[in-house]
């Protein structure tokens, strides 16, 4: 099946653990290191909004695509019940296309892992750039090859919580440089039954130089690279890395 379909009616409820609103106050640090004060943004792989809500919150226009439908309809709800008023557009952050420029994009949580080959992130660094003004940014983090190497990789996962349950298969794959994710849920129906649902995640492991050298084969300079929600360069066993990229 593909990713975040039945999903992503759990997957707020199986991150209640994260602080969106802290990585998102992050995110504005990270771009005003990189010059800028965004106005307008645009959230790549926004999910169920979970940072383009407190983005928006600070008075910032968002727009938020993501590929997945059920996704992006529990983020339109959120925002609704939030009193904000981001944008939701279904995309393929690969064919990203917005009416025009803005200030900053971001991708944040895996977004960037989930794309395979160098093309396809080419891809999305093209089209970044080109939605991008003139003196903007790109912000965006991954899933560092030490993390989807020997934290995820070849390694089971599970939880069973009062109305779900999962199980969480994952295999590393050393040639590709990926890791398969196989997930089983188990969610309780309204009579009390568990309705069964699996989907298959595959994310690949990026050198970030590797990334620079892509920002800057796509136009972008000052690429700067840290560590997990730091402003310090990764260590070698960090598990998430983030890079900035501004267009001149």
């Amino acid at each position: 099946m593909s990713a975040y379909g039945d999903f992503a009616g759990l997957y707020d409820q199986l991150m209640d653990d994260f602080d969106y609103p802290e990585w998102a106050s992050y995110y504005l640090d990270l771009l005003q290191c990189a010059g800028v004060a965004p106005r307008s943004l645009c959230d790549c792989a926004c999910g169920t909004g979970s940072l383009s809500i407190p983005f928006a919150a600070r008075g910032i226009r968002v727009t938020g695509v993501d590929l997945s439908e059920e996704m992006l309809r529990i983020a339109a709800d959120k925002a609704r019940r939030s009193g904000v008023q981001p944008m939701f557009v279904r995309q393929d952050m690969r064919r990203l296309s917005l009416p025009r420029p803005v200030d900053a994009l971001i991708c944040g949580c895996d977004g960037v892992n989930y794309l395979l080959t160098d093309d396809h992130v080419m891809e999305f660094f093209q089209r970044a750039h080109s939605a991008i003004r003139p003196g903007g940014a790109l912000a965006f983090d991954v899933s560092s090859a030490y993390k989807l190497e020997h934290v995820l990789g070849d390694n089971f996962f599970g939880e069973e919580r009062d109305e779900v349950a999962y199980l969480w298969f994952n295999r590393w794959n050393p040639d590709a440089q990926t890791v398969r994710m196989e997930l089983t849920f188990f969610r309780q129906a309204d009579n009390g039954l568990y309705r069964r649902f699996s989907e298959t995640h595959v994310q690949r492991a990026h050198d970030p130089q590797r990334l620079k050298e892509l920002l800057e084969q796509s136009g972008f300079a000052q690429v700067r690279i840290y560590g997990d929600r730091t402003f310090d360069p990764p260590k070698s066993d960090e598990l998430r890395i983030h890079l900035t990229a501004v267009r001149e």
